[in-house]
């Protein structure tokens, strides 16, 4: 399939090249055969309906391998023993292709013929051999997801991490730290600090210039912020703070960038699972740090917990830029179809897209009803989502009394059933939407009532519950797991609103929203003055 996959591409290349029409059409023949392949292994009612076309690219390449064409194209002479379909006219009376419909009567005009005809074969077999999963929107979701993931990971590990390192657990021949609880939530709320910081800034620049250049850079920057903060927590828990600001800073531009993104790659009809494709990357990134970091503290000690980060996302990085691009209109990769349908369906012009840049409206956006309804339902997504992911392994260390191997573990299941939630909840929203059963507006908004409503319920009654450790797990997997309906809720509403400057919208929202992650690990500390609450304390108060 990756033969296929290129040769397409390779065609379009080897078309525009100035090598002698001999050796074109060698390859073009290779690139028939290698097509053939291609659909037989992929699809024999394929091949079977392709197995004319296929055919006559064979026979064109045939003709024009027998020909002797001067670089100048003047002379030409067919050869003898040209063997054409069944029933069709001599070479000097009609071209091997003609009833494909792609007729010339001059011998430059053979070049032309040739060259629509592996054009046009190349296209079909694109579009018949490639599914949504090999379209290169895809890919570019894939790489959303990638910088999504890596980007949690980064931000997330020092929840766990934190408790190794305030902790005489773990290896002896690593620094231990007496920070108290109020030290411990300053530096986990530190990170939201340089985050808010960035949001409309990076969402100005994805919108006008470049999100992946942008967001390719801010990536390097978030990597070399984690390699540095064992080093920087040596020096002090002021310098563990000012590391993490810097990681908030450079992670800034990451949802307004992958909205940018999103804006010019999602069709419509796709936009819903795209947009949970590329941000459950967020709650996969949760999964590996919560689930590994704890056995890195562990056995190699909590240092190597920000060393392995670190070395995956540079690795991520180079991946990010090098299949990434900031629309289909530039991204090399890209076929002709796919591109004049994302752009059809979303309603832009490649060429005005890629010329023009429009003026940021601020004053409709900060006037819009709807966008401050954003502004609410993030600031109350981000309260209870980080205030969850900040807590959750100190729940378990000091209430439930999970060692540190256990709590990494269990701590990632609450993410690991928001991931697969998030991937069913995607799958059922567009289904509805593409069956008409309601709108768009009203889907999010299902979408946000299941997440916010729901996980609501579930922690109120993990308050009430008893000391058991089964059922306060299940619980907390239940209340993050259907906190995935924001993905098909608030957080793509703002491309439904306007495509054009979502990056813009994400930027503001994601800003103002993240005050209320800054305010709730703070809260924590200054509400919770003892986490070590013992087991069976609980048990005799139940």
């Amino acid at each position: 399939m990756d033969g296929h996959r290129s040769s397409a591409g390779l065609v379009e290349a080897h078309l525009t090249s100035a090598s002698p029409t001999r050796v074109r059409a060698s390859w073009l023949q290779n690139c028939a055969i290698a097509h053939g392949i291609a659909l037989v292994t992929a699809d024999l009612r394929v091949f079977s309906a392709s197995v004319r076309d296929s055919f006559a690219l064979v026979v064109v390449c045939q003709t024009c391998a027998a020909m002797d064409i001067a670089e100048n194209g003047k002379s030409v002479t067919p050869a003898a023993d040209v063997h054409l379909p069944m029933g069709e006219t001599p070479a000097d009376q009609q071209h091997p292709a003609s009833h494909l419909g792609l007729q010339t009567e001059t011998p430059q005009g053979r070049l032309s013929w040739i060259d629509q005809t592996a054009r046009r074969l190349s296209e079909r077999f694109d579009r018949e051999l490639g599914g949504p999963w090999l379209k290169i929107r895809y890919l570019v979701v894939f790489c959303c997801f990638l910088a999504n993931a890596i980007s949690y990971m980064m931000r997330v590990n020092l929840s766990v991490a934190i408790v190794a390192m305030t902790s005489t657990d773990g290896p002896e021949d690593v620094p231990h730290y007496d920070w108290d609880e109020s030290i411990r939530g300053t530096i986990l709320s530190s990170f939201f600090w340089g985050y808010i910081v960035t949001q409309v800034p990076s969402g100005y620049v994805a919108a006008r210039y470049s999100a992946t250049k942008l967001l390719f850079c801010m990536m390097l920057v978030a990597t070399a912020a984690t390699l540095l903060f064992p080093t920087a927590a040596d020096l002090g828990w002021e310098t563990a703070c000012v590391a993490r600001v810097i990681l908030g800073l450079a992670q800034g531009s990451l949802l307004p960038c992958c909205h940018a993104l999103l804006a010019k790659w999602s069709p419509p009809g796709e936009r819903g699972r795209m947009s949970v494709y590329a941000y459950t990357g967020q709650p996969f990134g949760n999964v590996v740090a919560l689930s590994c970091s704890g056995l890195i503290a562990a056995s190699a000690g909590w240092p190597w917990v920000f060393y392995a980060t670190g070395a995956i996302g540079l690795f991520t990085s180079v991946l990010f830029i090098l299949l990434a691009a900031d629309s289909p209109a530039v991204h090399k990769l890209a076929s002709r179809d796919e591109r004049e349908y994302i752009e059809t369906s979303i309603g832009i012009n490649s060429v005005a897209d890629n010329t023009q840049r429009l003026r940021t409206p601020w004053k409709a956006i900060l006037t819009s009803v709807p966008m401050w309804a954003l502004i609410i339902v993030h600031c109350g997504q981000n309260w209870g989502f980080w205030t969850l992911l900040t807590e959750i392994p100190s729940y378990m260390d000091g209430v439930l009394g999970f060692d540190l191997k256990q709590n990494g573990l269990l701590s990632a299941l609450p993410y690991l059933g928001l991931w697969i939630f998030g991937l069913i909840i995607s799958w059922v929203s567009d289904h509805f939407l593409k069956k008409n059963c309601y709108s768009i507006g009203t889907s999010r908004k299902i979408g946000n009532s299941i997440a916010h409503y729901g996980g609501a319920v579930m922690l109120i009654l993990l308050g009430f519950m008893s000391a058991s450790q089964t059922a306060a797990v299940s619980v907390l997997v239940v209340a993050v797991a259907l906190n995935a309906g924001t993905m098909v809720g608030y957080q793509v509403n703002h491309i439904d609103l306007s495509p054009n400057f979502a990056s813009t919208m994400m930027g503001i929202t994601n800003g103002l929203g993240n005050i209320m992650s800054i305010l709730g690990p703070l809260v924590v500390g200054f509400i919770v003055t003892d986490k070590v609450v013992k087991r069976e304390q609980k048990e005799q108060n139940a």
